[in-house]
């Protein structure tokens, strides 16, 4: 017996060893973390608790009989984190560069499988040179397979991708559709075709970082979610992230113990909002001082920084938090920040988050760029979202709301369950001085500025919607935190349900 525990003994040891101790040393001289000890860091300690340790590749071609590791290049299991329950795999550049293989596959759409079946949810860390070009279509299948469950799980339960290293070709659609991605700085990036093949094919010369690098799908493209300095900043930040997140769409919103009193009165609100209607404040101040200890997780903050999308809680329990920026393009709605935004309340939705939504917008962005990339159809996905959301929706207008922005800003009109405004609210078709224009053309310029003035003191408040029922009540600042707080008591048990339907076709 004691010999067996021993060949079980090395047998483990030399499947954690991976690709063995050069290949490591050359992982930790980039700046990267090995498989294993990212999970270390990820998952609550000793709480890992590894699936398919043995697993070998079954490939025959241009000898790759000769070199079989235990693993091939993927540590899969479960774990927790602060408690509870999440699946995981973590690819190991060590072993063959973490390319991925048909066992390779099978392994990962294992612990989905899993996740699916009890409920959990599921983090990947992609650090992968790509598809085994030795298996060929073998591997092709393994992606497919992949793909396929991050399909069924979306909108059952939550999934996050870390990428610490390469994700390329076919590789980066996973992580595409799962909810959440997350990238390390100067050390891991994400492309269809790597800088070589654009180089033979549009004659562009470009750096790996510059195409697909961490700062560049945090600012330019959108696709990746959050950017961080390095492996041990991604994976903490992970842990927090899935802190606000429910196991499932079967599960409750997490809930975690608060001093923070929930009738608290934050009279700095009361002067926030500047005299002259046209200068900027930073919307953050609002939100972090509604939210539980004035914590704010914020999702995509260097993209689309006209709106302002993340989770906080309120009494301890997680919210979904969308906000206008005036500090960027004075709040405008434009395209990036309309697919930002409509994915997050989507998710929100899928998961049963409440949604808290600060306005202040001026309308949509104008332009012809804007118009020819599509901003009908783009600014409509986030009219879409909050229109099919069915959990709690509780709206506050801070100043501008104009026009068809007014609209897709989460309003009454769209089943808004609580629609507040401050005093300092404007609610209109447009601002004062571009109606009195429109309304009174062919006027002198005193006359003009005279009909503003009176359109101002008519409209640029929010007791004409108030007198309509658009807005449910007129709050005072400094008490928004407070009536947020108990709107989301009233809302706990809502029931909303939308016709049947296979799915709708949301404008994508």
């Amino acid at each position: 017996m004691q010999s067996i525990i021993e060949d079980l003994e090395q047998r483990r040891a030399v499947a954690r060893l991976g690709g063995g101790q050069k290949r490591i040393d050359a992982q930790h001289s980039k700046g990267r973390l090995t498989a294993r000890e990212r999970l270390d860091v990820l998952l609550d300690e000793g709480s890992f608790e590894e699936l398919d340790m043995y697993v070998e590749h079954n490939c025959v071609d241009f000898g790759m009989h000769e070199t079989i590791i235990p693993g091939d290049g993927v540590v899969t299991g479960s774990g927790t984190i602060n408690g509870r329950l999440v699946f995981v795999f973590s690819q190991d550049f060590t072993v063959f560069g973490g390319s991925l293989s048909e066992r390779h596959a099978q392994k990962i759409c294992k612990v989905m499988d899993s996740a699916m079946k009890v409920g959990a949810p599921v983090i990947g860390i992609n650090d992968s040179g790509g598809a085994r070009i030795q298996e060929g279509v073998a591997s092709l299948g393994g992606y497919a397979e992949v793909f396929q469950r991050n399909v069924l799980a979306s909108g059952v339960i939550p999934q996050l991708s870390l990428i610490m290293g390469p994700c390329a070709g076919g590789a980066v659609y996973s992580p595409a559709m799962t909810d959440f991605i997350f990238m390390v700085k100067d050390t891991s990036y994400m492309f269809v075709t790597g800088p070589e093949v654009v180089k033979t094919v549009t004659n562009e010369i470009v750096t790996q970082e510059a195409l697909g690098g961490a700062l560049t799908h945090t600012t330019k493209s959108g696709v990746a979610d959050n950017a961080f300095e390095n492996d041990i900043e991604t994976l903490l930040a992970a842990r927090d992230l899935i802190d606000f997140l429910p196991e499932s769409n079967r599960s409750p919103v997490p809930e975690r113990p608060t001093a923070d009193e929930w009738d608290r009165i934050e009279d700095s609100l009361d002067t926030l909002i500047p005299a002259n209607a046209n200068q900027p404040y930073d919307m953050h101040e609002i939100i972090r001082k509604t939210l539980d200890e004035g914590d704010f997780f914020e999702i995509q903050p260097a993209h689309a920084g006209n709106i302002l999308i993340g989770f906080g809680r309120i009494e301890g329990r997680t919210v979904g938090v969308v906000a206008n920026q005036p500090m960027v393009l004075a709040g405008c709605l434009d395209i990036n920040s309309s697919k930002k935004a409509a994915r997050f309340v989507r998710f929100c939705d899928a998961f049963d988050i409440p949604i808290i939504t600060f306005v202040d917008v001026p309308g949509f962005l104008p332009g012809v760029g804007q118009e020819h990339s599509g901003i009908i159809k783009h600014g409509a996905k986030l009219l879409f979202a909050y229109a099919e959301a069915t959990v709690p929706k509780i709206t506050v207008i801070t100043r501008k709301a104009y026009g068809g922005a007014y609209d897709v800003m989460a309003s009454k009109h769209l089943r808004g369950d609580l629609n507040y405004a401050w005093p300092t609210a404007e609610i209109a078709v447009m601002g004062a001085k571009g109606a009195v224009e429109i309304i009174f053309r062919g006027k002198t310029a005193e006359e003009i500025a005279e009909r503003t003035k009176e359109y101002e003191a008519r409209f640029a408040n929010p007791f004409v919607a108030a007198s309509k029922g658009f807005i449910d009540e007129v709050i005072m600042p400094h008490a928004t935190r407070k009536r947020i707080a108990t709107g989301l008591r009233k809302l706990r048990n809502k029931v909303l349900e939308n016709p049947w339907k296979k799915h709708d076709n949301i404008p994508l």
